[in-house]
């Protein structure tokens, strides 16, 4: 499996942010070709300092080759595009794949 993660910084609005994603982004997102799973969720830091990001999404995709078909697709161009309506703290996306296999 090969994964994008997307890391959200603090927005200016967190709840307009909230609002966005969960009603705009997140359709936009579950139509991109190829996921096979994802999720988000909130982050807060073990020591309860304020966390480096606000919300961080994975998604999954059977391979790198998905993954880069996905994101090149008009879906995943589209779900890209939309990042800068709402994401006011910016985004960091990176890729990560399965070095260590789960058991």
């Amino acid at each position: 499996m090969h994964h994008l993660i997307v890391c959200y910084g603090h927005p200016d609005e967190p709840a307009s942010f909230d609002q966005y994603y969960s009603t705009t982004h997140r359709p936009l997102a579950d139509k991109i070709p190829g996921v096979r799973t994802w999720h988000a969720g909130k982050v807060s830091a073990l020591d309860q300092s304020q966390a480096p990001y606000h919300l961080v999404a994975v998604l999954s995709f059977d391979s790198r080759q998905a993954l880069d078909d996905g994101l090149a697709s008009p879906e995943g161009q589209a779900a890209a595009a939309d990042i800068g309506n709402f994401a006011t703290g910016g985004a960091t996306l990176f890729v990560t794949d399965d070095f260590i296999p789960s058991a």
